[in-house]
């Protein structure tokens, strides 16, 4: 167990007094969590300070070969005013995944979660009282060596921080258009797709640009090799019901294996579902709207929860879906996953973690 020294704020920010106003990711809370790593001696002082800038010299290893990872969760508080997290063990194996690629050191699970409730647990006025707003948890690893040259640094910093947020949907759950990209990829077999790390977010920039341009809210990638097997959202995972069946990208290396995704092929086979992880082609998809056999289709991540589209575009030619409107087993999906997670559906599989009562 974490041996935690707490240092509070003596200069309280003042927290937005409209909760319907928070954006996401545009005021950080009071305090952050840092942990430090060294070969003599491992991941030691953990501590929570306020929050406030680091000091990095310009030749950390971070800033030129990109050695980092980062994690996104959220903390949710109840009407009952428990305020709990939701799988947090899941994101802690992810990020231990991400740092062995990566070669960072990992840190232990346990550890991981404590740190995470205990930030939480010091700034827990932070945790938005509004059902559909939360307090989202961006947990981080960066390489602090200094000095130019291609290799695993030697010290890195363990930080989380957190940012009160709105409702992803402001203004209800809305299907979006989404754009099929066929020129750029965004991960090939053996690189570096399974991981959370900010090169694959920066490499996915410019199809996202192309595809606002466009009037698409999101991008849909194809596989790196062959361009034809539908892979993933810019910020999502992605599910197709086409005649009754469910399927969904295989996580073999070039898929983020999302912790939202996991628990949403627990529950569709829960229900019944046949849920298919493995290879599909985009022509098949839009063979089934042709055939009007695809019935529904979503997005599932820890920012939405659930997406549903209604729209996917793929070499000039739209497959639309639903009728534009949300599909029963994406609304199911997410009157019960965010029914969990702010205490209105009972948990049944053990995937809550409470932290403390508001």
């Amino acid at each position: 167990m974490l041996d935690i020294k707490i240092t509070r704020t003596t200069t309280p920010k003042t927290k937005p007094a409209d909760e319907t106003k928070l954006g996401f990711g545009k005021i950080s809370s009071d305090h952050m969590f840092l942990m430090d790593y060294s070969v003599e001696q491992g991941w030691h002082d953990p501590r929570i300070v306020p929050y406030a800038p680091f000091q990095l010299d310009p030749a950390c290893v971070v800033f030129h070969y990109a050695q980092e990872l980062f994690e996104g969760m959220k903390a949710y508080r109840t009407a009952e005013g428990q305020i709990q997290l939701f799988r947090p063990e899941c994101n802690a194996q992810r990020m231990q995944d991400s740092s062995e690629r990566l070669c960072i050191p990992t840190i232990p699970v346990e550890d991981y979660v404590q740190a995470v409730k205990a930030l939480v647990e010091v700034d827990k006025d932070w945790v938005p009282y509004s059902y559909g707003a939360s307090l989202y948890i961006r947990p981080f690893v960066i390489a602090t060596d200094v000095g130019m040259g291609v290799h695993a640094s030697h010290t890195y910093t363990f930080c989380i921080i957190a940012f009160p947020s709105g409702a992803y949907y402001a203004e209800g759950i809305n299907p979006v258009r989404i754009y099929v990209e066929d020129e750029y990829i965004r991960a090939a077999p053996g690189l570096t797709g399974y991981t959370k790390c900010g090169g694959n977010y920066a490499a996915s920039i410019k199809a996202g640009e192309v595809a606002a341009q466009k009037g698409f809210a999101q991008v849909l990638w194809l596989d790196g090799v062959e361009r034809k097997y539908v892979e993933e959202v810019g910020a999502m995972n992605i599910f197709f019901k086409i005649d009754g069946k469910v399927y969904t990208a295989a996580c073999t290396g070039t898929v983020l294996p999302g912790v939202t995704r996991r628990s949403c092929i627990e529950l569709l086979r829960d229900w019944g579902y046949e849920v298919i992880e493995g290879k599909l082609a985009i022509a098949d998809i839009m063979e089934a709207s042709r055939n009007g056999k695809l019935e529904e289709v979503f997005g599932t991540g820890t920012a939405a929860v659930i997406s549903p589209v209604k729209e996917l575009c793929w070499k000039n030619e739209s497959a639309f879906i639903g009728g534009g409107v949300i599909g029963p087993v994406t609304q199911k999906l997410y009157d019960v996953m965010t029914g969990i997670q702010w205490g209105k559906v009972a948990d049944t599989k053990g995937w809550i973690v409470p932290v403390c009562e508001g």
